[in-house]
């Protein structure tokens, strides 16, 4: 017994030590995520066990997350206002000969009894609406970020959500990435000291312009695409892979990279949100083109009297010597008194080895753990229990970028109490307009049921 127990831990330690050099992770930090794995990593559903699961926007990203979401259920419906992209999913999607039911309106796909998980990837200004029907229709929600358009969107989504009981994970994935945690888990024990700053990097957008109105391509119903916002002519470049180039359905950079960094920031400040937002734009649009701007940079402080700053960096940036030496233009920088953390999707790197290098100690700061983004949202539908970014977390991150758009769009300091989520002192009532945009009829809240 002694010796199967010694071949075990040396086992155990070689495969620490493995993953470790792999993944560039500390061994002491693998070691306690591989001694934690069965209780931290998603099972794989039974056969008898597999919900049914549509796909509500069917681009490649749709596609994508649906991919993902067949390891745990059915995919039984796809909808896309673009007939071509449903086809696409339909073919993708078939299995042992069965072909998933298609949809060109999501709202009879709320109706389905035999499904159970919305997969939703539609462009972020059909995001709230497509929610909030699942929502009414006691449907989990498996949301592609930013969850929302508005500040007042995700105000409603989150009572919303609560109301129904429904579970609804935000696709913020790298909330389950392990270099993302542990450098948060880092900074919120003190371990660069007292944070000072939080610098945000994001790839700049894209300029272009002016575009001329085309024909709509047959299949694409373009009314319904517009949706909430103002009805204009058929211009390919508004839609699909741009959409997001557009303040009528995005927020360009802001709230692409940005709201997956912005959410990493926030979880690692630990605060809900920001109490003073000043942004300008380095760019400017081409008149008759996308509108968002191309560049831009932007200051939020914290109540704790943390700043972060965010800033794209376009290739030729003057900004790439900031980050060095990990020579990265894309993730984020945090600053203490005592040193600094670079963490992205490729790296986690500090200003001294034993930043990372040393064990933290018992009874340290401890944040929930997810190693697989959608298998943690099945296995919270399954349990009934949260989700890593559920509705709340994905409400506030997303504030933050709209904070951002706001102060932007307005070219104003702004006052934000996070409590009242209100804009407060100077240029309040100006700032207070856009917590909300008009909504063109019939796709207004009325619409999602």
């Amino acid at each position: 017994m002694t010796k199967r127990l010694q071949i075990s831990r040396r086992s155990f330690l070689t495969r620490c030590t493995t993953v470790a050099a792999a993944t560039g992770l500390p061994l002491w930090f693998v070691q306690r995520e591989l001694a934690n794995a069965q209780d931290a990593t998603a099972r794989t559903a039974s056969p008898n066990d597999r919900p049914g699961v549509a796909l509500i926007g069917c681009g490649g990203m749709g596609r994508g997350d649906a991919q993902n979401a067949s390891r745990f259920g059915d995919i039984l419906a796809v909808c896309d206002v673009d007939q071509q992209h449903v086809e696409a999913a339909a073919k993708q999607f078939t299995k042992n000969g069965k072909t998933p039911a298609q949809y060109t309106d999501f709202r009879k796909v709320m109706a389905r009894d035999d499904i159970q998980v919305i997969v939703q990837a539609t462009p972020d200004h059909w995001h709230t609406l497509v929610n909030l029907a699942a929502a009414h229709a006691k449907k989990n929600v498996y949301g592609e970020k930013p969850l929302t358009l508005t500040i007042d969107e995700g105000k409603r989504l989150v009572k919303a959500v609560r109301a129904s009981g429904i579970v609804l994970q935000t696709g913020t994935q790298q909330r389950s990435d392990k270099k993302f945690r542990l450098a948060c888990e880092l900074v919120r024990n003190g371990r660069i000291g007292k944070l000072k700053q939080v610098n945000v990097f994001v790839p700049a957008g894209i300029s272009g312009g002016p575009f001329s109105p085309q024909p709509v391509p047959e299949g694409f119903n373009w009314d319904f695409w517009l949706g909430q916002a103002p009805s204009v002519d058929y211009l390919k470049e508004r839609c699909h892979g741009t959409f997001r180039w557009w303040w009528d359905y995005s927020g360009g950079p802001v709230t692409d990279w940005g709201a997956h960094h912005n959410d990493i920031a926030r979880w690692a400040i630990g605060q809900d949100g920001p109490t003073e937002i000043e942004a300008r734009a380095l760019t400017q649009p081409v008149p008759g083109g996308y509108t968002t701007p191309s560049e831009f940079e932007a200051t939020l402080t914290w109540a704790n009297g943390v700043k972060q700053v965010v800033k794209t960096t376009p290739d030729d940036s003057p900004y790439g010597a900031v980050i060095k030496p990990t020579g990265q233009r894309n993730g984020l920088k945090f600053e203490g008194t005592d040193g600094w953390i670079w963490v992205n999707r490729s790296n986690l790197d500090a200003s001294s080895d034993t930043i990372i290098e040393t064990p933290l100690p018992d009874g340290a700061v401890r944040l929930e753990v997810s190693n697989d983004h959608m298998g943690n949202f099945f296995d919270a539908v399954r349990t009934r229990k949260d989700p890593i970014s559920p509705v709340e977390a994905g409400h506030r991150s997303a504030s933050v970028g709209h904070l951002i758009v706001i102060a932007l769009r307005l070219g104003l300091k702004c006052q934000w109490d996070p409590a009242a989520e209100m804009f407060v002192g100077d240029h309040a009532s100006a700032a207070n307009a856009h917590l909300a945009r008009e909504m063109r009829k019939p796709y207004d809240y009325g619409f999602a049921g």
